[in-house]
């Protein structure tokens, strides 16, 4: 005879799943981090072995073999570049900015870029292209695009603005105005100067010139390592001005700090391969989504290992699968942009 059903032993509940304090709360998000930065890890690995070898038609280990690769693996070591930039610097604008759809591009970065070769070709026709050594031009248009950014920071979020909201408005009006002036001088260009000037406006990793690259990556792994190794104060700059400074952290002068560090990734990455305004967007939106976290230590890994995988993976398919190597960066804008809307339409704001 069974016992009535009110005199049954409840079973115990289920025991609480192992928690403690940090930035991967559970063993799970633990196992799950760690299998995300192993699978991209791998997934570099492959494509830069497939962007070194593949159709490569010389025979393996012969001296021919390592030319061809050498020349592929500057084009890997620009895709690196990059990455890093792209990466590092979108995640601390988005940071700083409290706002997780924005990247440095509003800031009028790429539209500055743009001006700038349209009024050298405008100037002095299709010389203005070759005007001076790579290398000269390279800095010459960097350092144009970190003091723009640096005096725009300055003097929007100092004395009585102090607002982070009028500088990004400021910094969209000014990309807008550059990009309407470009596109006036474009318009009284020659048709051979404007075709010159065409290939240097379009984001790609053909325009990267090898002689710049021993300058751009101790700059870029300089200002990349300040970030991560500032990532604890990221964490705190992302809690908001106030709890900032309750915690003892001058918000205002480490957030002008990091703008200026973000300013200078930009204009090494704009300045190498020329705009592509929605791959950080979509870098930082993965590797968020991915690690689940709001650690910088944590997402900047993450984020690098996406945006090298993606570019990589692109170039692979679309160079040796659809033989249009040009249209690798108009894919990533336009899944760029896609994920952008797909994000608005989610969030239902801006």
């Amino acid at each position: 005879m069974t016992a009535p059903a009110a005199l049954k032993t409840p079973s115990a509940p289920p025991a609480p799943a192992e928690r403690h304090s940090g930035s991967l709360p559970t063993r799970a998000a633990k196992t799950r981090y760690v299998i995300i930065l192993t699978a991209l890890l791998m997934g570099a690995a492959f494509f830069t072995f497939m962007v070194l070898s593949y159709r490569n038609p010389m025979p393996p280990g012969s001296q021919g073999f390592w030319i061809i690769a050498k020349m592929r693996g500057t084009n890997l070591v620009v895709m690196a570049v990059v990455a890093i930039c792209q990466a590092c610097a979108t995640v601390a604008f988005q940071t700083v900015t409290a706002n997780r759809i924005i990247t440095p591009s509003i800031m009028g970065f790429e539209a500055l870029y743009v001006a700038i070769q349209t009024t050298l070709v405008f100037i002095f026709g299709i010389a203005g292209v070759t005007w001076a050594t790579p290398t000269t031009r390279f800095f010459l248009q960097a350092a144009i695009m970190v003091a723009f950014a640096s005096l725009l920071y300055g003097w929007l979020l100092s004395g009585r603005f102090g607002n982070m909201h009028i500088m990004l408005l400021v910094g969209v009006v000014i990309g807008g105005g550059l990009g309407a002036l470009s596109t006036f001088m474009q318009r009284l260009l020659a048709p051979s100067e404007f075709d010159v000037l065409a290939a240097k406006l379009f984001g790609s990793v053909a325009n990267a010139d090898g002689e710049n690259l021993p300058y751009v990556i101790p700059i870029v792994l300089i200002v990349a390592g300040i970030l991560f190794f500032h990532a604890r104060r990221l964490n705190v700059l992302a809690l908001g001005a106030d709890l900032a400074n309750n915690l003892g952290l001058d918000h205002r002068r480490e957030t002008m700090k990091v703008l200026f560090l973000v300013s200078v990734l930009m204009a090494m990455t704009t300045s190498l391969v020329g705009p592509m305004t929605f791959l950080g967007f979509l870098v930082a939106t993965l590797a968020y989504q991915a690690a689940d976290t709001y650690d910088h230590r944590l997402i900047f890994p993450l984020a690098v290992l996406i945006g090298y995988n993606i570019l990589a993976g692109a170039y692979t398919i679309m160079r040796h699968v659809f033989y249009a190597y040009g249209v690798v960066t108009v894919i990533i804008e336009m899944i760029g942009g896609l994920t952008f809307l797909i994000v608005i339409m989610k969030k239902g704001r801006l």
